[in-house]
């Protein structure tokens, strides 16, 4: 499974999803305020890297800080 980290990175820095929506506007690569709150809420199926891009750059981090990848149960049993 895939978990997204943006709702905690956001909770950290303090940062409302506007807060991220203007400051990815301000670096050029604006995201909408739909797709973050889609990916904050976990709600989801994808990700495109130049969203991956924007959000890095503007929350000054990696993307293993926005994703990461746990097995599931059976995959651990294999």
């Amino acid at each position: 499974m895939i978990k997204v980290h943006l709702s905690r990175l956001m909770g950290e820095r303090r940062l409302k999803i506007a807060d991220v929506e203007r400051i990815t506007n301000e670096h050029g690569n604006g995201l909408h305020r739909n797709g973050i709150t889609k990916l904050y809420n976990e709600k989801t199926d994808g990700i495109k890297f130049d969203t991956l891009n924007a959000l890095c750059k503007a929350l000054d981090c990696s993307v293993e800080d926005i994703i990461e990848y746990i097995p599931d149960n059976n995959e651990e049993n294999r």
